[in-house]
């Protein structure tokens, strides 16, 4: 199978310019492309809109490279064109094989968004040139095979995961069942003070393990010393913040919502509640599942 997407995107777009900006060979479209084909092989594949290129590639701001990919690799998707004279005019006239250079406003872009280097300077004309080296072509058909695939296997991830959760709950003799999204919410102690909302103030202390009880994280500097992963650079007190305004795991998320201050709970977070197929760091590997010892402190 072809390798897994790894996108420059338009926004980022990667490319890299011609030795000398001489004007030989040079080209422009009615809508303002510049293009030059170093290689051409009119009888090959042509790229389609949806198709994604694979290949090498370099992105020069005037004579500066700002990305350079030297072995190929799945680069860009040939979108539809965004403003006169984009880069995805240039990609539909590509075959496979061919090897070619681009030169797009580097104004055009700026105002869709693209972030520049300090150097840039708006108003003077510069451009960004792409040197595409074509190697290969991945059809829209071949991405929606890929994704079917990748959609079959993660389902059947997420199958043996739920299994596995099952058999740690039963095995552990832990009184719960998993709501729709596959967490268990176990309630340790029932709070009485005002309940976690979107927009509240709360405090939580907490105590993060893997399923074989290997901890991974801890607000409690005890636990930290005990288990061997205290941090003498960091602070240890309960989690203070706004619900709704910190990018927390959803299974975080979804098992304290609506809980009462004073509350204790056991979060049994399947991985695609918490860090999914990456992981995080080396303390939590992908897919894993979580477990979360967590004290409402309070909610303001």
């Amino acid at each position: 199978m072809k390798k897994v997407f790894k996108f420059i995107a338009l926004s980022v777009a990667a490319m890299v310019m011609l030795t000398s900006c001489n004007n030989d060979g040079w080209k422009t479209t009615k809508n303002g492309l510049e293009y030059r084909f170093l290689e051409i092989n009119k009888d090959a594949q042509q790229v389609k809109a949806g198709d994604v290129l694979v290949g090498t590639c370099v992105l020069k701001l005037n004579d500066s490279v700002l990305i350079n990919v030297d072995k190929p690799d799945r680069i860009l998707m040939a979108s539809p064109s965004v403003f006169k004279g984009d880069l995805s005019e240039g990609l539909l006239m590509m075959h496979l094989g061919d090897k070619a250079v681009f030169g797009v406003s580097a104004d055009s872009l700026y105002k869709f968004g693209f972030r520049f280097p300090p150097f840039y300077k708006e108003g003077t004309g510069m451009k960004l040139y792409y040197e595409i080296n074509l190697t290969d072509i991945i059809t829209q058909d071949e991405i929606a095979q890929e994704q079917a695939l990748f959609e079959e296997n993660y389902k059947q991830l997420q199958d043996a995961e739920r299994e596995t959760l099952a058999k740690y709950v039963e095995d552990n003799k832990i009184n719960a069942t998993p709501n729709e999204d596959g967490l268990y919410i176990v309630v340790n102690k029932k709070g009485k003070g005002n309940k976690v909302e979107i927009g509240r103030n709360v405090a939580i202390n907490y105590t993060g393990r893997l399923l074989d009880g290997k901890i991974f994280d801890t607000s409690v500097e005890k636990v930290a010393k005990d288990n061997g992963i205290y941090d003498p650079s960091r602070q240890y007190a309960p989690l203070s913040y706004t619900v709704g305004s910190m990018s927390l795991i959803s299974g975080w998320d979804k098992g304290v919502i609506n809980q009462p201050e004073g509350s204790k709970l056991t979060l049994i977070i399947p991985s695609w509640l918490g860090y999914g197929q990456k992981g995080n760091s080396d303390r939590i590997p992908p897919n894993s599942p979580l477990l979360f010892e967590i004290e409402i402190v309070s909610v303001k």
